[in-house]
């Protein structure tokens, strides 16, 4: 099975600006409708630890991943997240082996 998934780990106590400037870029690349972009992602808080969240960023591969985050609307994305962090950020870069769906 082909796919890329990312998953992004940070702590933020601004998780509204978070989801604004994340439903942003989301819009505007929709829009734009060029160059590869993720096939879904899927943002998380942690129900223990109010200041710790994920996202999860899916791709079509590892290579439409890569086109993407050159992207310089990507690069400004990224720096905005950095920005309204609390701290570093981690980067799990992961090849998907198998995906299940249950409904």
């Amino acid at each position: 099975m082909a796919g890329f998934v990312q998953i992004i780990e940070y702590r933020t106590s601004k998780p509204d600006e978070v989801t604004a400037l994340s439903e942003d870029y989301r819009a505007k690349r929709e829009a734009g409708g060029d160059g590869p972009m993720p096939i879904r992602s899927v943002w998380c808080s942690d129900r223990k630890d109010p200041t710790r969240y994920v996202a999860i960023v899916e791709f079509a591969s590892y290579e439409e991943a890569m086109e993407n985050s050159k992207r310089p609307d990507t690069s400004e994305f990224a720096a905005a997240l950095m920005a309204l962090c609390d701290g570093p950020t981690t980067f799990h870069d992961l090849d998907v082996l198998e995906a299940t769906d249950f409904r």
